[in-house]
C-alpha cells in the first residue's frame, strides 16, 4: 500500500533548483558509483540532474 501524504510533504512548487555547482558535484558522485554509462544516465535522469534535466 502506498503511503499517503502527510503534513511534512513538500509540494513541487516549493522546491528550489539546485545550484550548478551542487548539481555538478552530485553528477560526479553518481558517475563514480555507477556500474556503466547506461546506469549513470538512468540515475542522473531519476535524480533530475542529467544533461537534459538542467533547464535554467
Amino acid at each position: 500500500m502506498a503511503a499517503k501524504g502527510s503534513a511534512n510533504d513538500i509540494a513541487d512548487d516549493e522546491l528550489e533548483p539546485l545550484a550548478d555547482e551542487t548539481a555538478r558535484q552530485a553528477q560526479r558522485v553518481v558517475a563514480a558509483y555507477a556500474e556503466d554509462a547506461d546506469e549513470c544516465r538512468m540515475l542522473l535522469a531519476m535524480l533530475g540532474i542529467g544533461p537534459s534535466g538542467r533547464t535554467e
